[in-house]
């Protein structure tokens, strides 16, 4: 049948294309296509026959019989040469917007093609349930609930700097990267620092007035949630016995996809935690905060450089918040760095002198 779908598509070549790529997705109820025809100097975009349509749909189908569920999107390429691929798309990667339905969609296909398992982020949208959103009038109730009943946050592993630290090196890493003109890494503000790893881990840090934070994010794929979400095991209470200041407008965006792993929070002494697993376990979501050390190598890294000394130098000023734009220029070398955005996040953090 892959065939027959490949050689129909090959006839939208004729009579000058040279190449055809096209993305389809397909659920029981909602469908979307992206046909793109293209020669060495042109592209256009084109629309399948009903002929594909249909072969397309008896292919997932019987696709739905060889592992644990249909396809989502098949990913077609064609040459005027006679050469194809065809990849199927089981939602390992969360699918691109304009190929991505609404969460009753999956429901209806879930109804008639079961699956024993489902990728976590895809399981979390069809099914959060918005179980992790926690609105500032429902962290006043839970709050008080949890005071009522005796019921207290754990403190949570001296793994994690103290607040002031971690907004300093959070700030230092971000002065690197932004110096870099590298579109991954940290970034910093006068009151959230946000990092989003290149491997989907991600977290936020947000500077709360009383010298208070709170530090979430989540862990791609996180075993707990795929426990959640695929085996039924009871959502974890991320916020179990956390101050009514602990909410939404200070969590990861994660919280409203229910894609939220960990959530901690900074009292002004130390750090707390509901049933968020051990900080140790998130360090892929996490720039390099953990050690002066690990921050000076995460920086010399983004920078591509061997001069560890002025690092350091640069590191040890930004945890006593008295960094200075020398300072920032001895550190980031002879290259051909940002210093002027840099120093920026340096100011906006508020540890430059």
């Amino acid at each position: 049948m892959e065939t027959e779908i490949t050689r129909e598509l090959a006839g939208l070549l004729v009579p000058t294309w040279k190449r055809l790529d096209a993305a389809f997705a397909f659920t029981v109820s909602d469908e979307a296509a992206q046909l793109i025809l293209s020669d060495d100097q042109r592209a256009v975009q084109a629309r399948p026959s009903a002929r594909v349509v249909q072969l397309l749909r008896e292919h997932r189908h019987r696709s739905a019989v060889v592992g644990d569920g249909p396809w989502w999107r098949l990913l077609v390429s064609v040459t005027s040469t006679g050469e194809s691929a065809i990849d199927h798309d089981y939602g390992s990667d969360p699918f691109p917007d304009d190929h991505l339905f609404p969460a009753a969609a999956y429901q209806a296909d879930l109804q008639v093609y079961p699956r024993r398992t489902l990728p976590v982020w895809l399981a979390a949208y069809v099914g959060h349930q918005n179980r992790q959103v926690r609105t500032p009038k429902m962290a006043v109730a839970q709050a008080q609930a949890d005071l009522a009943s005796g019921v207290t946050a754990v403190a949570a592993s001296a793994a994690l700097p103290p607040f002031p630290l971690m907004w300093a090196r959070w700030a230092a890493i971000s002065a690197a990267f932004v110096a870099a003109n590298s579109q991954w890494g940290p970034r910093i503000t006068s009151g959230m620092g946000w990092f989003e790893g290149s491997k989907r881990s991600g977290a936020t840090l947000h500077r709360l007035p009383g010298g208070r934070a709170v530090l979430s994010g989540g862990v791609w794929n996180a075993a707990e949630l795929d426990a959640v979400y695929n085996h039924g095991v009871t959502m974890p209470l991320l916020y179990r016995g956390a101050p009514e200041w602990v909410a939404d407008p200070v969590l990861s965006p994660r919280a409203a996809n229910g894609l939220l792993s960990f959530c901690y929070w900074w009292d002004g002494n130390g750090w707390y935690q509901g049933e968020s697993p051990d900080p140790m376990a998130i360090g892929a979501a996490l720039p390099g905060i953990w050690t002066s050390k690990i921050t000076a190598e995460m920086i010399a890294q983004a920078l591509d450089t061997n001069g560890i000394a002025e690092i350091a130098n640069l590191v040890s000023a930004a945890e006593i918040y008295q960094m200075t734009r020398p300072l920032l220029t001895r550190g980031l070398g002879d290259g051909a760095f940002e210093t002027h955005d840099a120093y920026y996040q340096l100011i906006l953090a508020g540890i430059a002198s």
